[in-house]
């Protein structure tokens, strides 16, 4: 090897972003990149844990104005070293954001990273004693700015909803239909119970519909809650979330807590923000249900926030 090929080979490799200066000498708000794959883990408060596929979005921002350009590896290095199988916490984002800012080198101040993925929990038959699995798709937002973490959350809910308004009308249905076929002031019990199983006792149903619930939410300087929880919460707060495995005796019982819970959108909307203002985590937050009615080719829904998320 002769030395003309040896000065070749150590002869250092370019770098535009670090030698040349920007065209236009402005700062600029975010750069970075999106949709990185990234595992991750989750740790629930029963001790196990959970093993995520997320897609982050990692950005800084370039307050040095004549600088080209900002040192995108390092950006992905960092989330891999402090983020990548590792668990989610306000912690690891804390320590991942202040890191990313590190990286640069003094031309970016703040950082942020966006984590969306589907938190995957067990559910059990209502009846049945069977269990299957519901997805809930989750994004976390976590921003580092002026040595202050942000951290957001949203989350999608899907429920169950029935109308009251039909309800009531497919009862007087039901009650105009009794009328005329078991006249006089007396009816036989037993003839009722047949007519009342049989396709002639099919008078009228109240329409059902799939219902969403979207959130977002502002976390104080202290709380990351435990996921699996903030779902439990809002369902149990909304009644009759989806089902995942039915049986006849499940779907029965689904039928059952329906008929038990009906609900107007409004009906949704102030249970949930009853469980929002209920939570001291919670410091601001913005809300939309949304029911994709089976009667309308329209949607009814319902928005509202507390302060200024979702503006």
């Amino acid at each position: 090897m002769n030395n003309k090929t040896s000065m070749l080979k150590i002869k250092p490799l370019p770098d535009v972003a670090a030698h040349h200066t920007a065209s236009h000498a402005l700062t600029l708000q975010w750069v970075g990149m999106e949709h990185i794959a990234l595992p991750i883990r989750l740790d629930f408060g029963d001790n196990s844990q959970q093993s995520i596929s997320a897609r982050a979005d990692l950005y800084v921002s370039l307050n040095s104005p004549d600088v080209k350009g900002i040192h995108m590896s390092r950006l992905y290095l960092q989330m891999n070293s402090h983020l990548a199988n590792r668990s989610l916490s306000r912690e690891s984002l804390a320590q991942l954001l202040s890191f990313m800012v590190e990286s640069q080198q003094g031309i970016s101040q703040g950082a942020r990273i966006q984590l969306k993925f589907d938190l995957l929990l067990q559910r059990n038959s209502l009846k049945s004693n069977k269990q299957g699995y519901q997805s809930y798709p989750f994004i976390i937002s976590a921003e580092l700015l002026d040595d202050r973490l942000n951290i957001k959350l949203e989350l999608t809910i899907p429920y169950s909803s029935t109308c009251p308004c039909s309800a009531s009308l497919s009862r007087q249905l039901y009650s105009e239909a009794v009328d005329r076929e078991f006249g006089g002031t007396a009816i036989d019990k037993e003839a009722l119970l047949l007519w009342l199983q049989s396709d002639a006792g099919s008078i009228a149903t109240p329409h059902s519909q799939r219902s969403y619930a979207y959130l977002k939410m502002q976390l104080d300087d202290h709380s990351f809650p435990q996921l699996p929880e903030l779902v439990d919460r809002f369902e149990k707060a909304l009644g009759t979330p989806v089902q995942t495995v039915v049986k006849r005796s499940d779907e029965q019982e689904f039928a059952r807590l329906n008929a038990e819970n009906l609900m107007f959108c409004e009906d949704a909307a102030r249970r949930i923000k009853r469980s929002l203002e209920a939570m001291d985590e919670i410091t601001d937050y913005w809300f939309k249900v949304e029911h994709q009615e089976s009667l309308h080719a329209h949607n009814a829904v319902v928005i509202d926030q507390k302060y200024t998320a979702g503006n």
